[in-house]
């Protein structure tokens, strides 16, 4: 499966969540893909809005994982994996357990520990466009 989209604005990111959202059903990890920037975080905030996250949601970039609760018993969990020395702290971490849980995990940077995203993990991959307009690509598959 490949989505292709484009985002030519902030107020545009709602695609995002309409093409990713449905897709959680079937994939619990969704990694984001792209360069400082890009604009992983913002489609995030905006997806975890969509599915009921009232709270501050920002960029965990210094302590790996926010959990955010989206309601009803739901929880989603938001990795930033920039500042990982090694892929194995992630294990230091607990992320198995989140991986078990059941919930909607975000990850940004999977790179930073790609042997520890399992093959069932839906990519959004992120590029930004001279004129300041994103182009997402969606897939099922690296």
């Amino acid at each position: 499966m490949l989505i292709t989209l484009s985002v030519n604005n902030p107020e545009s990111a709602f695609l995002v969540s309409e093409a990713i959202i449905p897709l959680l059903d079937k994939h619990q990890i969704v990694c984001f893909h792209g360069e400082l920037g890009a604009g992983k975080t913002t489609f995030i905030k905006h997806i975890c809005k969509e599915l009921g996250v009232t709270s501050e949601t920002s960029s965990p970039s210094f302590s790996i994982v926010n959990e955010y609760d989206a309601g009803e018993k739901k929880t989603i969990f938001h990795f930033d994996l920039y500042r990982l020395k090694k892929s194995e702290e992630l294990l230091d971490i607990g992320w198995v357990d989140y991986l078990n849980s059941g919930n909607t995990t975000f990850v940004e940077w999977p790179e930073m520990a790609i042997d520890f995203i399992p093959d069932d993990a839906l990519h959004v991959h992120i590029s930004s466009n001279s004129d300041g307009s994103r182009s997402v690509q969606i897939k099922d598959q690296l």
